[in-house]
């Protein structure tokens, strides 16, 4: 019954709800929050985003979620263990093999984590949607080129007073020919001047009316999220279910 964060030293922050074009902190640049706006639009579109109500995916074939962006409900999932919790009551249950341990320390550490797994999980999914959440300040940095030589934008990203670990910061670089987000790097400090490391954001598919990228990978080492869904209705008592359900499609 252990819970192992597959977190990548990394609990991301920039945790806000839905977010619309031009919302960005004040300190993020004019250009910075066109390219912003246009990797919106190339996604979905905010409309898209705000109303596709549940998530879903496998993070780094490890933990299992479902999100419920309109109630916030969290249906998460790793090894033996189940746990169904509200992001915003932070309130729940975890099982294991069906067994309610909620109330044991095995399950409150569960419990403990699962607000900071979803905020670095999410943020793995969805970041390209939250450029311009509140918080969040982008600068244009110049042009660039990918790790696979494609010429983009590069975005700086920092953070202000959101989500679990505001000292990081990022540089996104977005495909000139396409809008959408083709590589991200992170720096667990703000004044890092090298990333700890650089992925590549691919093999994108439409779900929905949104955009998801499953690919994950760095310059040798190929990754990636598997059961990528978003979906508007579920079946009966899977947000709610003590046991490992069927995955989304």
């Amino acid at each position: 019954m252990r819970f192992v964060p597959q977190f990548l030293s990394l609990a991301l922050a920039a945790a806000c709800g839905g977010l619309l074009p031009g919302c960005a902190a004040k300190k993020s640049d004019p250009k910075a929050t066109a390219v912003a706006d246009r990797v919106m639009q190339a996604m979905g579109g905010t409309d898209a985003w705000n109303n596709t109500r549940y998530l879903a995916w496998d993070f780094f074939h490890g933990q299992y979620q479902i999100w419920d962006k309109k109630t916030g409900d969290f249906h998460w999932e790793q090894d033996t263990l189940v746990a169904n919790y509200n992001l915003n009551s932070k309130q729940g249950h975890v099982y294991s093999r069906g067994k309610d341990i909620s109330a044991t320390p095995a399950g409150q550490k569960v419990l403990d984590g699962l607000y900071p797994a979803w905020v670095n999980n999410s943020y793995w999914l969805d970041m390209p949607f939250k450029l311009q959440d509140p918080g969040v300040n982008l600068t244009y940095k110049g042009a660039g080129k990918t790790m696979d030589g494609a010429p983009a934008d590069v975005l700086g990203m920092t953070f202000e007073n959101v989500g679990v670990t505001p000292e990081n910061r990022y540089e996104v670089l977005v495909n000139r020919a396409t809008g959408l987000v083709d590589e991200w790097a992170y720096f667990p400090k703000a004044t890092d001047a090298q990333p700890a490391f650089r992925r590549r954001w691919n093999e994108y598919a439409r779900h929905g009316q949104l955009l998801l990228a499953a690919g994950r990978s760095e310059a040798a080492k190929p990754a990636r999220f598997d059961f990528v869904a978003a979906a508007q209705t579920l079946p009966d008592g899977v947000m709610t279910s003590p046991v490992p359900v069927t995955k989304l499609k």
